[in-house]
């Protein structure tokens, strides 16, 4: 007897489990078929936080963490909408979850610390672009709503607040994952408050409507935006990270000079993606070469770590230094200074570490100076947590109808202070050297 069994039924969900969020449930077909795209897999292999994971040994959670978790605050608040009274369409609904799942696809390695380094004048957001059209192209016009969401193109604008704001899906997002894997309790921030606080004004999502918040939710927007700042000068702007920075970019400073001059030093050791821009001079018109969208989407933090390692025996002492530094975690000391150093102050300062350079045998007398540009940095620390006068400012409504900016709500006066643009001038210098003031 031939026993009948029911056919199998595939939900029409996939079940991600995730550390921050809980189980993210993400819609099969076009959602589920971008995640297993190799554009949005690469961000498996691209950290959040760029060197950090050198500063927060927890921090090494991932670009693709982050995309997962931006789309799933992107269908938490949709559906906190339209409870509240603004419709949205099936089709709105996938492009949403589509452009906040894609929003950070165009991140290249170590995330922010390379983005101007490969590619001159170049933005991740840039990138995101040229690769969501791409996808759309593979995909058959898929993705025409989502790319209009993504570029504010769209009917109705408020989507795009939420991909793209001061107080929009990935920023919650990142903060609220970023301080769960760094540990700093400060950047805790209550997501799902302020979810449940936002709404369209007007309610049936117009031209003219935008997400505003319930004053209710005030309280909850201004914690956020004092865990942001806090995060910043903790985590993102942390000396050590910005040491690691330095070093990174001067390794590939040192490597581009070797290959410009033809002097070798090791720099066609490289992962073939990543030597393609140290030998290439590109700037944001190449974006839309294929030969440099391909080269981009096949770079990942393992090249430049692969290739960082090759350095550490070049024939040249500076690189295969800077390189060994990097891998074993020998940065150089960040100081905070009061003001800019003076042209005196800086002088000085190069002629200490040209010293160091030829009293270790790092340099050369005759190319000390000039090797010093690769262990001596200054620059500053730059942040302000919330900008009232950018477009994506942030609105109250109170329970008579009206929307005022956040920082002109009562009781706002920390607001007030978060708007101040805060900067911090460094110098970036070997441990081995104590300059002189």
């Amino acid at each position: 007897m031939i026993r009948r069994t029911s056919p199998i039924v595939l939900s029409p969900l996939k079940i991600f489990s995730d550390p921050v969020h809980g189980f993210i449930s993400v819609p099969r077909r076009l959602i589920l078929d971008l995640i297993q795209t190799p554009e949005v897999q690469r961000l498996r292999r691209i950290r959040q936080l760029g060197v950090g994971y050198l500063v927060f040994p927890g921090a090494e959670h991932t670009r693709f963490g982050h995309a997962l978790g931006a789309m799933a605050l992107m269908q938490d608040v949709l559906a906190v909408l339209q409870e509240k009274g603004t419709p949205v369409t099936p089709e709105e609904h996938t492009a949403a979850l589509a452009a906040a799942l894609l929003h950070d696809i165009g991140h290249g390695p170590f995330s922010h610390t390379l983005e101007h380094e490969l590619i001159s004048g170049f933005h991740h957001e840039k990138m995101s672009r040229v690769l969501l059209c791409r996808l759309n192209e593979r995909f058959g016009g898929a993705l025409d709503r989502a790319l209009a969401m993504f570029d504010d193109a769209y009917e109705r604008p408020f989507f795009h607040q939420l991909i793209s704001s001061q107080l929009d899906m990935d920023r919650l997002d990142y903060l609220r994952r970023d301080s769960f894997y760094t540990g700093v309790v400060e950047g805790r921030v209550g997501v799902e408050r302020i979810i449940k606080t936002m709404c369209v004004h007007p309610a049936e999502g117009g031209p003219e409507a935008r997400i505003v918040i319930e004053a209710k939710g005030t309280y909850a927007v201004e914690n956020f935006l004092i865990a942001r700042r806090l995060m910043y000068w903790q985590v993102y702007l942390h000396k050590t990270v910005l040491a690691g920075d330095h070093l990174l970019r001067a390794i590939l400073a040192r490597v581009r000079g070797h290959l410009e001059a033809g002097t070798g030093g090791g720099g066609t050791t490289a992962a073939p993606a990543f030597l393609f821009f140290l030998k290439n001079r590109l700037d944001a018109r190449d974006l839309d070469r294929p030969d440099v969208r391909d080269a981009y989407t096949s770079l990942d933090d393992t090249d430049v770590l692969f290739s960082i390692k090759q350095w550490q025996t070049s024939d040249d002492p500076v690189l295969a230094d800077l390189a060994r530094r990097f891998i074993n975690r020998d940065f150089f000391r960040v100081t905070f200074l009061e003001r800019p150093p003076t042209e005196a102050q800086t002088e000085r300062w190069r002629g200490q570490v040209a010293d160091w350079l030829v009293a270790t045998g790092r340099s050369e007398a005759a190319h000390a100076e000039a090797d010093t540009a690769f262990y001596l940095g200054f620059d500053a620390s730059r942040h302000a947590a919330y900008d009232e006068a950018e477009a994506g400012s942030i609105r109250v409504i109170d329970r008579h109808g009206d929307v005022r900016e956040l920082s002109r709500t009562t009781d706002t006066a920390a607001v007030t202070a978060l708007t101040r643009f805060e900067e911090k001038p460094y110098v970036c210098y070997p441990k081995a050297v104590e300059l002189r003031r």
